[in-house]
């Protein structure tokens, strides 16, 4: 594993207006993390927070400037290649959870292993116990609340063993009490994991807890 997981340099996101002139989202943005390193985005809606996230994370493609994930360059990478990075080194949690309702809550978190053909249930089983969810297994999202819902998303983000976590919002959805469990079992097994995060969030008890803070405002970084 190179020495940083994630190298963005330079980041710029424009789109093109119908009168010919750029909607600049994103610009001059550096973000160098190594395992282990923490990091939240903050700042107000619209500042380009979830932008940069998508960068990072190889969903999006920047307008300029470059981005490496364990030591992979996306630029020259087509989608096929971007995911194929993804599936390697990259885990997610979203606010709006994204299990698939047909799947149980084993069958969703082994949905990244299964597409790589490296399924193991027993992990699969261990992840689901880690965030306590050791009675819920067999059951579907339907049958799950919120919180539950959130740990199964957590367990499926770690069943690749990635190096980096992208969390973006995790604990929007969720009632103060299920926030702050779902807060310590992110940064519990993230530690236990070595795994770099990157956490966009609007909250600053949650921003706090990482150890670098990127805030931004119009799309350009700012002093804390």
């Amino acid at each position: 594993m190179p020495e940083f997981v994630l190298e963005a340099r330079g980041l710029r996101k424009s789109y093109p207006r119908p009168d010919g002139s750029e909607l600049v989202v994103l610009q001059g943005v550096d973000l160098v993390l190594k395992r282990g390193d923490t990091c939240s985005i903050i700042g107000p809606s619209g500042s380009g927070k979830s932008t940069l996230l998508a960068l990072c994370a190889g969903l999006d493609q920047p307008t300029s400037g470059s981005v490496r994930i364990a030591g992979a360059d996306l630029a020259p990478l087509d989608e096929d290649g971007r995911a194929a990075v993804r599936g390697r080194h990259v885990g997610f949690v979203f606010q709006n959870f994204q299990l698939l309702p047909t799947l149980t809550a084993l069958e969703n978190v082994l949905v990244p292993a299964e597409l790589r053909g490296e399924a193991d249930p027993e992990l699969g089983r261990s992840l689901l116990r880690r965030v306590g969810l050791e009675g819920r297994m067999d059951h579907y999202p339907a049958q799950l609340s919120g919180g539950e819902q959130q740990r199964v998303a957590l367990a499926r983000a770690f069943v690749n063993r990635p190096a980096i976590l992208f969390a973006d919002e995790p604990t929007g959805n969720l009632d103060a009490e299920t926030a702050a469990r779902i807060t310590d079992l992110v940064f519990g097994l993230n530690a236990e994991a070595g795994t770099a995060l990157v956490l966009v969030t609007h909250d600053p008890e949650l921003a706090s807890r990482t150890g670098l803070r990127l805030r931004l405002r119009g799309g350009v970084p700012v002093s804390e």
